[in-house]
């Protein structure tokens, strides 16, 4: 007897989430082991199973990032296992449900930009702890180093009116990393929308349309 439509969708489901789910942990291993193509691994980290929501909805989604999950986790242990939905996990299933939906990339950006960078804190912290060195001198050193810049460039500008005297304290440097990291994810999200935007519609996807602001920028597809 001939399967019906029902489970012909059911199998395609169940297939593509575990394409989807193996991608996912393949990359994911690719960035830890894999000594190049570290940018081009965290830029395709959330697309499989962005894919997967947009394309099958939320069980789907849930779904593959679970077998995700126990994939590394039997391949990477626990703790390195389960990092990987903070964020890309988290990130990879917001941006599926507001593209599902066509929500506007406003909201899928705005919410998109502070769950990437609270991701990126937890990593930080659970990494400290596994090497037993406080990682996040990382970010404040590119934290001092964007206030001297910011202290160098207005010298330079005011210099015939005043001198600037500024030593930045703690709190300073520790906002200053904290704005890094938001520049930093905010780039990041505008990167994955724009692949998203050139490469979902051909694989039967749809996108949202960009702002018109970003539409020429956009428009630039590379495929």
């Amino acid at each position: 007897m001939a399967a019906g439509p029902l489970d012909q969708r059911g199998a395609r489901r169940l297939t593509e989430t575990a394409y989807m789910a193996a991608a996912t942990a393949l990359l994911w291993v690719a960035l830890y082991y894999l000594p190049v193509g570290g940018p081009l691994f965290r830029m395709a980290l959330p697309l499989p199973l962005a894919l997967l929501y947009h394309r099958h909805g939320r069980r789907a989604g849930l779904m593959g990032i679970s077998v995700t999950c126990l994939l590394l986790t039997a391949l990477m242990g626990p703790i390195r296992g389960l990092l990987v939905l903070c964020p890309y996990g988290c990130l990879g299933l917001w941006l599926g449900s507001c593209w599902r939906r066509g929500q506007p990339w406003a909201l899928s950006w705005s919410v998109g930009v502070p769950l990437a960078s609270l991701g990126l804190v937890v990593r930080v912290a659970v990494l400290s702890l596994l090497v037993g060195d406080n990682l996040w001198v990382i970010f404040t050193t590119a934290g001092a180093k964007l206030l001297d810049w910011l202290v160098g460039l207005a010298s330079a500008l005011l210099a015939p009116l005043l001198t600037i005297g500024f030593s930045p304290g703690l709190i300073q440097v520790q906002l200053a990393a904290i704005v890094v990291i938001l520049i930093q994810n905010t780039i990041y999200l505008l990167s994955l929308h724009a692949i998203a935007y050139w490469i979902f519609p051909r694989l039967g996807s749809p996108m949202p349309q960009p702002p018109r602001q970003l539409l020429p920028l956009i428009a630039l597809d590379p495929l």
